[in-house]
């Protein structure tokens, strides 16, 4: 293979050239399609490469922040900073200028790369960096707030790239701080590669045709979607569409006219696809409902996935007719969803990873009857249980270098043997099969996939002058259309000195308003849902710290 670094760049080059007018990044803009081939993003990488190197004189191992929606020019971005030697990371644009101020002091970038609609907020945040030098917007020029567009740089396609060392970090994914301060999880250039070798050997069984076209809903900096929406499937030679609504009519659209093959998504999204689906049933003649109902009862029995593709061919027409199915990851599937799928000729592949293993650790590709595996770990993954907790442990070329600045927090997850410590509990069979069965950490996962962190929520609602304590955890929706999802708590013992002044009502309604207001310091998904207040001290250890498994006990009572 030769020295990773020397291949990240030749591969560059290497598929540049052999797929070179293949369409390889694509959306739909108001004046209608965009569309980069292969020797496009090439040609628009080197050119911005050019630049930094040249113009902006970065140099090696530089940190340049992406703050973008999901759109070709952030390939581009991605593969010309890693020609010019930088570092990159992808920042997630649903966050508050409070926590981006954080996540870029802790990586101080010298460049940021930001798409027209957060020319603003990049402006902001660069008052408060001082590291940040250059502002460059990756959209074609228009007002650009006296900016320049990447577009607007000189043709120079030609300079010397850097290689950095396959141990260097090409890539910083931030995640939820558990301390309230933000964790960037360092990726080098050998974890990458050793994705990109293993992905390639599980989806060789899952897509054996190379010529795919792929729907891409996930945002870029999560790195689920960098690793293999991004990075493996250019490898591949597919070609990427870029959506800007995630409505199912919207989406739909896309998957008729772009005739869409696979799809990397969320189990929240197939709930909702499969909820459009029913309803659209449900709005149908009495005759085509009975039929879906035989045909739906029938297809258990069938294997072929042909035969059940003809059978629900209305369905399928929807889908644009190619559709053959997409990898599930970032949250558990709900089984019943994946089977609607299976049932009806779609096939749903669970996976399972974190940033931390950047990120993919397994893809059930063979057990097509047990949805609730997630697989057989890659092939250059090692798994084990802990004996004593179950606890998930792996070990591989794709573990993470550490996090970012954070040597004794690295050292709490990945021990003195390699071994990285999940926080996840899981199940191995004897052929290797895994089966996440629960979490020892505290972290909620979101029916999206987004992972919260209680303790950086409490961070925040501790600042409150009427909160004495308070305990954020994940609870369980009991009815609705998020039946069986998680959703944010905060139980809260207000200070007391509040019930000396005030009735329970009043309190209440000063506490529920504080937090509300404080909880606008979050990113609208990390902000507690439901508020509960309890007038008795929380359970506690003898050293002070709250059992959480308790008041979780004390909440579902």
């Amino acid at each position: 293979m030769g020295s990773t670094r020397y291949n990240i760049l030749s591969l560059l080059e290497d598929r540049t050239n052999a797929f070179s007018d293949r369409i390889a990044l694509g959306i739909r803009t108001q004046l209608g399609w965009k569309e980069f081939s292969y020797k496009g993003v090439g040609l628009l990488s080197r050119k911005l490469a050019s630049h930094l190197i040249t113009n902006v004189q970065v140099k090696k191992g530089e940190r340049v922040a992406i703050l973008s929606e999901s759109k070709p020019e952030y390939g581009a971005c991605v593969f010309a900073s890693i020609m010019a030697g930088m570092t990159v990371v992808p920042l997630d644009i649903k966050l508050t200028k409070y926590e981006l101020t954080a996540i870029l002091s802790d990586c101080v970038p010298t460049v940021m790369l930001v798409s027209q609609s957060f020319v603003q907020m990049a402006l902001d945040l660069q008052k408060e960096i001082s590291s940040i030098k250059n502002i460059f917007v990756i959209d074609e020029p228009s007002y650009n707030l006296g900016l320049t567009s990447i577009y607007e740089f000189p043709n120079v396609y030609e300079c010397k790239w850097r290689h950095r060392s396959s141990k260097s970090t090409a890539l910083i994914i931030y995640t939820s701080g558990t301390t309230g301060a933000p964790k960037g999880v360092e990726i080098s250039f050998a974890n990458m590669f050793s994705q990109l070798q293993d992905l390639e050997h599980a989806l060789n069984e899952i897509l054996p045709n190379r010529k795919v076209t792929v729907l891409s809903i996930l945002p870029m900096n999560h790195l689920f979607e960098m690793t293999v929406g991004f990075s493996t499937f250019l490898n591949f030679g597919f070609t990427v569409y870029y959506t800007q609504s995630l409505k199912p009519k919207d989406i739909l659209g896309i998957m008729v006219e772009k005739k869409v093959d696979f799809m990397i998504v969320v189990p929240a999204f197939l709930k909702l696809l499969k909820t459009a689906i029913e309803t659209e049933l449900n709005n149908s003649p009495k005759h085509i409902q009975i039929a879906f109902k035989v045909m739906y009862s029938l297809a258990k029995l069938i294997p072929s996935y042909g035969i059940k593709k003809a059978m629900f061919k209305r369905i399928h027409d929807k889908f644009g007719g190619h559709f053959m199915g997409c990898i599930s990851g970032g949250a558990p599937l709900d089984i019943s969803v994946g089977h609607f799928f299976e049932r009806i000729g779609i096939k749903v592949y669970q996976g399972y990873g974190l940033t931390e293993t950047s990120p993919v650790v397994s893809v059930n590709t063979n057990k097509r009857g047990d949805l609730a595996s997630v697989g057989q770990p890659l092939q250059s993954y090692e798994a084990k249980t802990d004996p004593e907790t179950g606890e998930l442990l792996l070990k591989g070329p794709s573990v993470m270098k550490g996090y970012h600045n954070q040597p004794e927090l690295t050292a709490e997850v990945i021990d003195s043997e390699g071994w990285l410590h999940t926080g996840d509990m899981a199940k191995i069979t004897s052929d290797g099969h895994i089966y996440i069965t629960g979490r020892i950490k505290n972290m909620i996962v979101l029916s999206g996939g987004k992972k919260v962190f209680p303790e950086e929520v409490e961070a925040i609602i501790e600042k409150s002058e009427y909160v004495s304590e308070v305990c954020v955890l994940g609870t369980y929706r009991k009815f609705g259309s998020k039946d069986g999802t998680e959703e944010i708590t905060a139980v809260i013992v207000p200070k007391e000195y509040l019930y000396e002044k005030y009735d329970d009502c009043t309190i209440e309604k000063l506490v529920r308003g504080d937090v509300k207001n404080l909880s606008t310091q979050l990113t609208q998904y990390k902000r507690p849902t439901n508020i509960i207040i309890n007038k008795d001290p929380l359970p506690k250890t003898t050293t002070r710290k709250v059992k959480r498994k308790e008041v979780k006990e004390l909440v579902s009572i």
